[in-house]
């Protein structure tokens, strides 16, 4: 399980002239829990490498153990090349899939990644569950896969607020080969949908079609992607339609890497692009399955210089960074990075298409806007889009971060001297939300930094 950490109250962080270094990534929360479900759903044991060790990944462990499945973990030595090891022992069979605890309660703390799947897993597996989590997560909607699941016949109850957790499964009898769901609110509920189809087409072909526009196509990659690597294939229409063929189910793919997390890369490559670099970040490179590598491009706009290898990017300054109006539907994660480091750019930043950022961990365009401005920046919000005036010179603030990760590790960023535009502490407050992906953030941040002004 995560070990842990103590975090202070807040975090000041002073003036840092120039970065440079090498950083090497936190396994991807996006990979890491979409790898533990499918370990978990298919037949025989998989060893899992380099898991990501956080908040969100410790949840689903948590759950799975509540529901019977049996893992282990292997800490291994800075000297063996990888972290840790993790094995865990599959409920699948000949018969399918059948978690050994039918009834157990779950608690998913503010955890997408986990409770969007596993809700769907569980409903279509059946028993008596439970899965609650911390207010934000009641907050934050599920109504969509949940009427796509009940539309079939799945018995999921809303035990709070209809449309949002807390929520309550029983034993439901699916046998429709065909369901839809909205697109345009939450990859995470297709992405649900996809992973437990195989477990609905024991007997016939089963179609998830998406009504309206598909978001964040890239994490829909993924889950096709690993869903591969489990023995399983989806046909696609597009963008529209996608079918699992009868009679496929998950089996272990023996060992599997976890991926560095491409959206805690962007911290480091906007670090690089504000403040001489060159930084590298290992983990993710030209090969990655996941979109979020694609936030390289923005910065290059930006007029970063970037260098790619197999498993790493390099970003550099090649001089003041220049404002971009760019949709960041297909990356809304590495894009509030960008938000930031439209602190250092000449001209006014605008990043359209952002509206899954309201429900996310915090209603991330409204939380944006408000620290940005306390920095000095001129700010419009929009319903989906956020534009960004950097101020001549940026002022010190404390910055609230919403118990929402990346708002601490994008505000990290505002601590740089880029053109020596400005020589403020920024405190970060609550900095221990960053555990729920990436514990030793500050940690690594520091690392990278030189020439401390203060």
């Amino acid at each position: 399980m995560t070990q842990q950490k103590h975090y202070p109250h807040h975090i000041d962080l002073k003036p840092v002239m120039h970065v440079e270094g090498v950083v090497r990534l936190p396994g991807s929360k996006s990979i890491s829990n979409r790898i533990l479900l499918l370990s978990a759903l298919a037949e025989g044991e998989t060893k899992i490498v380099d898991l990501l060790a956080s908040d969100d990944t410790a949840v689903m462990l948590s759950a799975l153990t509540a529901l019977g499945v049996h893992w282990t973990q292997e800490d291994l030595g800075p000297d063996a090349g990888v972290h840790q090891v993790h094995r865990v022992r599959g409920a699948g069979g000949a018969a399918g899939v059948a978690f050994p605890n039918h009834k157990a309660d779950l608690f998913m703390g503010n955890a997408g990644t986990a409770i969007r799947p596993l809700t769907a897993a569980l409903a279509v597996i059946g028993g008596d569950y439970t899965l609650h989590g911390v207010q934000r997560m009641h907050e934050r909607p599920i109504g969509d896969l949940v009427d796509a699941l009940n539309a079939v016949g799945a018995q999921i109850e809303y035990t709070g607020n209809p449309g949002y957790p807390p929520l309550h499964i029983h034993k439901g009898h699916i046998t429709a080969a065909r369901l839809s769901v909205r697109g345009d609110v939450s990859s995470q509920f297709l992405t649900a949908l996809l992973m437990v189809a195989p477990l609905m087409a024991r007997g016939h072909d089963v179609t998830i079609d998406v009504v309206g526009e598909l978001i964040s196509k890239p994490y829909i990659e993924i889950t096709l992607n690993l869903m591969r690597r489990f023995g399983v294939t989806v046909e696609q229409d597009g963008w529209a339609a996608f079918t699992v063929r009868a009679g496929q189910s998950y089996k272990s793919p023996g060992t599997i890497h976890v991926e560095g997390d491409a959206s805690s890369a962007s911290y480091f490559l906007a670090a690089g692009a504000i403040a001489g670099g060159p930084v590298r970040v290992e983990g993710v490179g030209r090969d990655s399955i996941q979109g979020d590598v694609r936030f390289a491009e923005a910065l290059e706009q930006m007029g970063a210089r970037i260098t790619m290898g197999d498993n790493w990017i390099e970003a550099k300054s090649s001089g003041p960074l220049k404002a971009v109006d760019l949709d960041f539907n297909h990356i809304p994660d590495a894009a509030m990075t960008i938000a930031v480091a439209a602190l250092y750019a000449e001209g006014t930043t605008t990043l359209r298409n952002i509206a899954s950022w309201r429900v996310k961990e915090t209603d991330r365009i409204a939380a944006m806007a408000t620290e940005l401005r306390k920095l000095g920046a001129e700010v419009e919000e929009g319903a989906d889009y956020l534009k960004v005036t950097p101020p001549a010179v940026i002022g010190t603030a404390a910055i609230d971060t919403y118990d929402d990760h990346r708002m601490a590790m994008c505000f990290s960023l505002a601590s740089l001297d880029g053109a020596a535009r400005r020589g403020n502490t920024i405190r970060i407050n609550d900095p221990k939300c960053v555990a729920k992906t990436f514990p030793d953030y500050f940690a690594a941040f520091a690392g990278i930094a030189h020439d401390n002004l203060i």
